[in-house]
């Protein structure tokens, strides 16, 4: 005897050995044995063999008629042989029989099953949406084959032109479009953001990181809407004074400029001037609500994306020829000491006369020129003074950090600017501490500090950047934090250090400038009338908002600078590079701030200089694959401070943009984006 059964949903066919009680001992025809249960049997045959009879019933149920089936089918339960008998006409053979249990197993949509061998079929209204829903799902499987079809030979669909950024970086994955995009990446062994590339729905992988920037941080467009440009309050003073700014020749948000006066007395006053947007621009307006949604200009080489829209920008820049309203702190220094008399902080009109650019002065401004007085440059006079209280300043600051625990600043490491044209990048070095940089560094660490110490000393909250003593070793101990109460800044050396100084790209900078126009008008009277009190859960939120933004925008800057240096090794058919060891496997190019990794590369000391085969690179996922010449290690003569410990970083994708006031830090990182201070 011969049995059909199921087995975990499935139908088997079996010659039975023997009976037990309530189950058989079957044979199946790979010669395994079974238990099979009596319930479980469907059917008891003799004839045909069991392969026969389930190679018959799959042809029947092949042949069955399921809408015929359906309409033969009573409106009660019923049982497969009783079908069986209306649809064939005649009592079911076993094969037959098997054949309809297939069908009606295999096709829940017309009949729910009921039971082991029972079914009823599907009322009329759920068939029929059934069978519609089975159409429709025909018919997408065509148009996404199409789709698929026209992704790979190079061709976007037109659905997919609208959706691109959402399509990669944040998918509906039920939808056709998504589902041709993978089909069609799978089949040609891509990955979707390349098949996209070559479709044309994105046009080069520096739209690519941009695309995914922007779709991520900038939902809604990064425009802006049209809005009435802020005036300064009537009646603000105009100082006496000539300021001049120092900045790099693509910065147009110039928020410093420093003005040098001497007095009969032989006292000399230096001026800090700092654009002052927060003087018409008020807290929950329109425009701060778009900078607080900003948090920060975005810098990537060779391109910005603003905090703040042009008009408003162009009229707060402290721009050349123009009478600007600005935040000024005055010092009065006395030049045989340079002891700081007094302090002042005043909201005023400052006269710009100069926009000094680090591209025509930095070969005319330098160490040795300043100490013996040749040349000839606009500002000679007050860029000397300037620069004997920078280096004062920095001195104290290096005895606090001393005091701190911590080692000297490392002032010769090298910096890089990019600059990019028509696509085309150019990455110049520039020596860190340069006395122009230097002057602007110092002078907006002592703003930053003198503002953050009136805000404390007033009793008004501010936002801080602070860094003190923590656990885990060096790297614990230096990450700097933010905080709405002063605190010291071990890594600048300072007892507070308040961001102020860059309120045209900055929101932090433009909340604590509110915080400070407070102080300088009010007195002690400040706490009452300053926009953010203590304890504020709007400045909490703030910060928290601030750090998000400046880490998320700092990561893309990173990702497009290493982008721009694997474009420039393309540029200069670059094969072969030299590279400096900074850490471990970790390496960065002589030429260019790109870092790279090299697995198993010997163990040498840091600062040792390398030659690399430059095997191939990708622009789309930032790689890049390099080989160590034999025999090209170069052992450094003497410790090069640049590769301190400190600055060894521990991902190769690290360098971003910094301030200069903070530029000298090893906790921050190392590469520049020209221009912003």
């Amino acid at each position: 005897m011969n049995v059909f059964f199921e087995e975990s949903g499935d139908f088997k066919v079996g010659s039975v050995l023997s009976q037990a009680g309530e189950a058989y001992q079957v044979e199946m025809a790979s010669g395994k044995r079974n238990k099979v249960k009596t319930k479980d049997v469907m059917l008891q045959f003799d004839k045909p063999s069991p392969a026969e009879l389930m190679e018959q019933a799959k042809a029947i149920a092949a042949e069955v008629d399921l809408d015929f089936l359906w309409e033969v089918a009573g409106e009660e339960e019923f049982g497969f042989a009783e079908l069986g008998a209306e649809y064939f006409g005649h009592a079911p053979q076993p094969a037959e029989a098997a054949g309809l249990i297939l069908s009606l197993h295999a096709a829940p949509i017309y009949f729910h099953k009921k039971g082991r061998g029972r079914y009823k079929k599907a009322p009329e209204q759920t068939l029929k949406a059934a069978l519609a829903g089975i159409e429709k799902k025909k018919q997408q499987a065509i148009i996404q084959g199409q789709y698929a079809a026209e992704l790979k030979a190079g061709t976007l669909p037109a659905s997919m032109q609208n959706i691109v950024s959402q399509l990669l970086f944040k998918p509906d994955k039920n939808t056709i479009e998504y589902k041709a995009l993978e089909q069609a990446a799978n089949e040609a062994h891509t990955t979707p953001a390349r098949l996209m590339l070559s479709a044309g729905g994105i046009k080069s992988p520096k739209d690519l990181h941009m695309a995914r920037f922007l779709f991520e941080n900038f939902p809604k467009g990064h425009g802006f809407p049209e809005l009435p440009v802020p005036a300064a309050p009537a009646g603000l003073p105009t100082a006496a004074v000539e300021a001049f700014s120092i900045d790099d020749v693509t910065t147009t948000e110039i928020d410093d400029a420093f003005s040098v006066v001497h007095q009969p007395d032989g006292k000399v006053r230096v001026g800090i001037h700092i654009a002052a947007p927060g003087l018409g621009i008020k807290p929950d307006d329109a425009i701060d609500k778009i900078a607080r949604s900003r948090m920060s200009t975005v810098y990537m080489p060779g391109d910005k994306i603003t905090m703040l829209p042009d008009a408003i920008v162009d009229a707060f820049t402290l721009a050349e020829g123009k009478t600007c309203p600005a935040l000024s702190l005055y010092a009065v220094l006395d030049p045989a000491d340079w002891k700081v008399i007094s302090t002042e902080t005043k909201a005023e009109l400052v006269p710009i006369a100069n926009n000094l650019r680090h591209n025509t002065l930095d070969e005319l401004v330098n160490e040795q020129t300043l100490a013996s007085g040749e040349g000839d440059y606009p500002r000679k006079a007050e860029l000397t003074l300037l620069w004997g209280w920078a280096q004062h300043l920095e001195a104290g600051r290096m005895v606090k950090r001393e005091a701190f625990g911590l080692k000297p600043e490392q002032n010769n490491r090298v910096d890089f600017n990019f600059y990019v044209e028509d696509d085309v990048v150019t990455i110049s070095r520039r020596k860190r501490g340069a006395p122009l940089d230097k002057i602007v560094a110092e002078l907006m660490i002592f703003a930053n500090s003198t503002w953050g110490k009136l805000m404390h000393d007033h009793g008004v909250p501010g936002i801080y950047r602070t860094q003190g003593q923590g656990v885990g070793g060096w790297a614990a101990k230096m990450q700097v934090r933010m905080m709405t109460q002063a605190a010291p800044h071990q890594g600048l050396g300072v007892d507070q250090y308040a961001w102020s100084t860059s309120p045209l790209r900055r929101y932090t900078d433009l909340v604590n400038q509110w915080q400070i126009l407070a102080c300088a008008s009010h007195g002690v009277t400040a706490p009452m009338v300053a926009p953010f009190k203590h304890k504020d859960a709007n400045l909490f939120a703030i910060v928290s908002a601030f750090d998000a933004a400046y880490a998320a925008y700092a990561d893309f800057q990173s990702n497009m600078e290493r982008y721009w240096c694997l474009r420039w090794l393309g540029q200069e058919n670059a094969k072969e590079v030299e590279a400096v060891v900074l850490k471990d496997e970790v390496l960065r190019l002589s030429e260019i701030p790109l870092i790279v990794r090299m697995p198993g590369m010997p163990s040498v000391a840091r600062g040792s200089h390398v030659k690399l085969d430059v095997l191939r690179w990708d622009e789309v996922d930032l790689a890049i694959e390099t080989r160590l010449q034999e025999g090209s290690i170069t052992l450094p003569s003497e410790p090069e401070p640049e590769l301190d410990e400190e600055e060894a970083p521990a991902d190769p994708a690290q360098p971003t943009e910094v301030d200069a006031e903070e530029a000298s830090l090893a906790s921050e990182a190392v590469v520049t984006e020209p221009g912003p201070q």
